[in-house]
């Protein structure tokens, strides 16, 4: 089961190495998005929205492991790093 996707005030940690900076993530995306070609046939992305997102896995990329992710409060690693 993958880690839940952080917020404003929680990020990811690795239980396994202390990783705070780096993951290899996996996911799925469903969008909707405005296509707007020119005369060329060239196309930019003019909008995009979300309909749904499915992280499938987490990985840290420092020592591999994915089943040490874990949720952590932002201000609770910045008072163990200072």
């Amino acid at each position: 089961m993958a880690a839940p996707l952080p917020d404003a005030n929680t990020r990811w940690r690795c239980g396994g190495c202390g990783n705070l900076t780096r993951f290899d993530v996996t996911r799925t995306r469903r969008t909707t998005e405005f296509w707007h070609f020119d005369l060329a046939g060239d196309h930019e992305v003019e909008e995009s929205t979300t309909q749904s997102e499915e992280v499938e896995s987490v990985t840290c990329r420092w020592c591999g492991r994915s089943d040490a992710i874990e949720l952590v409060a932002r201000a609770e690693v910045d008072a163990t790093t200072s």
